[in-house]
């Protein structure tokens, strides 16, 4: 049997010069799929390409799993940090997911606030969570 490899699902959305790219993985080793346990890493960069500093206050997810059934997450910060980026600056970040099917999706927002105090949300746009496939 040879397995392959699905392309990496990525996902990237700008607003207000904040721009969050997404890479997303499948992660066999810590999955069960007889269980029904399927787990994924994210990577997300957060750039600041604007001309002012901004400061990550909280975060608000949306994870969608392949049989419909919809779960959303909400706290302060990510990984435990709210970031303070300088305009030219980033922040990158692993964090994971625990799906009840081999497939599903996420997406949310990130609420900011930026020098002048000014909170505002920053999108970040769906991304997929798929397990490879394998042929015989």
């Amino acid at each position: 049997m040879t397995t392959v490899s699905a392309p990496k699902p990525t996902s990237e959305a700008t607003t207000r010069g904040v721009r969050v790219s997404v890479e997303s993985q499948y992660l066999a080793e810590q999955s069960a799929p007889s269980q029904n346990r399927y787990v994924f890493a994210y990577t997300i960069q957060i750039a600041n390409e604007s001309s002012r500093a901004v400061q990550l206050r909280s975060r608000h997810w949306v994870i969608t799993h392949g049989d419909g059934h919809v779960e959303e997450v909400r706290g302060p910060g990510v990984v435990g940090a709210q970031p303070h980026l300088s305009p030219g600056e980033a922040f990158k970040y692993t964090s994971g997911a625990v799906l009840r099917t081999p497939r599903g999706t996420m997406h949310g927002e990130y609420n900011m606030v930026d020098s002048d105090g000014e909170p505002f949300d920053v999108d970040i746009a769906t991304f997929s969570l798929e397990m490879p496939y394998s042929l015989n």
